[in-house]
């Protein structure tokens, strides 16, 4: 399942760009997860098996589902407009398992190592090596640094909805949890778009050429529906941190699949920092 997560979300940031493209942000990501969270309801209900959240859990689900769907996506997704991708996935990449550890630790759900501080040093650095020359090439205007400034808190909106999220799974099970907060949060995000977001309303007629329907669909089926549950699954078992880090695995996905599928080169730095994200992996998911 953690392979599969890595694979999948190591292939996502270029379907975001080529949705993102032609698409309003926030109706391009409101509309796939609503329709991920209300297929997975389906299926549970198709299936027999219970859809209900006590009382005393709602407002917890509410608010991870609004970190982790709804304020993530859309600061994310406009970010990404005025970012070059590679500098998103450098900041993404390096942010997301440092913050899941973070939080996790501030919420006593983990408990902070010699070993992780020396994973994280070494999949940051390996990080730089990968992406670092290619990200920070040439100048960056405001326009870029309020990219990256979006990418940021798009990624500590999702590290904390993860932290709060986690407890839910003791009470519900993991499927309905990626259900609901899918439905909720991309419920939120889709009526938001609707009522503010310029070009939504024309968006929702379906007119959106074939690349975007493409992207949408990867994203939809893969991305929503089997990345986020195996997510949802490996929270509950593994804990954030440890699960984090498939964060400097996902990249080394993308570089590889560029290699074989479009013939790209990679030269030594490169080769040095994928060693380094992969041991960084390695020393955080060794028990």
């Amino acid at each position: 399942m953690f392979a599969t997560l890595c694979v999948v979300w190591g292939t996502t940031w270029l379907a975001m760009k080529i949705g993102i493209a032609t698409m309003p942000p926030g109706f391009f990501a409101g509309t796939r997860w609503t329709v991920a969270g209300l297929v997975l309801l389906g299926w549970r209900w198709a299936h027999g098996q219970p859809i209900g959240v006590p009382m005393r859990l709602r407002g917890r689900l509410l608010v991870a589902s609004v970190l982790m769907i709804s304020l993530n996506q859309v600061i994310q997704l406009y970010g990404l407009r005025f970012v070059p991708a590679g500098l998103a996935t450098v900041i993404s990449a390096a942010l997301t398992p440092i913050s899941l550890v973070g939080f996790s630790v501030m919420a006593g759900q983990d408990r902070f190592t010699r070993r992780q501080g020396i994973a994280l040093g070494l999949g940051v650095i390996g990080i730089l090596f990968l992406f670092g020359p290619q990200a920070l090439a040439g100048d960056l205007g405001w326009k870029e640094i309020a990219g990256a400034g979006g990418v940021i808190i798009g990624t500590l909106a999702y590290s904390s909805g993860s932290v709060i999220a986690r407890p839910l799974m003791r009470t519900l099970p993991p499927a309905e949890v990626a259900a609901m907060t899918n439905v909720i949060g991309g419920g939120l995000l889709l009526i938001g778009s609707l009522l503010f977001e310029p070009g939504s309303l024309a968006a929702a007629t379906g007119h959106w050429g074939w690349p975007a329907f493409g992207a949408w669909l990867y994203l939809l089926l893969p991305g929503s529906l089997g990345a986020t549950l195996i997510y949802f699954l490996l929270v509950r078992d593994w804990g954030v941190s440890r699960t984090g880090t498939y964060a400097f695995i996902s990249p080394v996905v993308g570089v590889v699949l560029a290699v074989l599928l479009f013939g790209e080169h990679i030269g030594l730095g490169e080769v040095v920092g994928i060693a380094l994200m992969l041991a960084a992996a390695g020393l955080v998911l060794r028990r």
